[in-house]
């Protein structure tokens, strides 16, 4: 079993910066692909980004490409989310999520832990 605690939100203006981390408890997250997705308030839960296990391939939704980026860190059992220019659309609840196919996918199906998520807001 695997518990993903998510931190780091909070409320932002526009244009600033935020660090989301995932922090995953069990001595197997080197081998889990993990993910990014967020659901903003009356939507739909989407895709943000995702990285391999070994952090060499991530995937981005397009609109996001450039202003986010995800990272891992395995010695830490962790995984950033750094967002840069915020807009008010980037307003949602992030969960972060891990794959034992240990590949980055958009696809929610193919995570099998979630995190609880984390609130961000963007103030405009």
């Amino acid at each position: 079993q695997v518990q993903l605690v998510e931190s780091g939100g909070g409320l932002v203006q526009a244009g600033g910066s935020l660090r989301l981390s995932c922090s995953a408890s069990g001595r197997t997250f080197s081998s889990y692909g993990m993910g990014w997705f967020r659901q903003a308030p009356g939507k739909e839960r989407e895709f943000v980004v995702a990285v391999s296990w070994a952090g060499s391939i991530t995937y981005y939704a397009d609109s996001l490409k450039g202003r986010f980026t995800i990272s891992r860190d395995n010695a830490k059992n962790t995984v950033y989310l750094q967002m840069n220019s915020l807009k008010p659309e980037d307003t949602a609840v992030y969960y972060c999520a891990a794959g034992l196919s240990g590949r980055s996918s958009r696809n929610e199906w193919e995570y099998n832990y979630w995190g609880q998520g984390t609130q961000v807001t963007v103030s405009s």
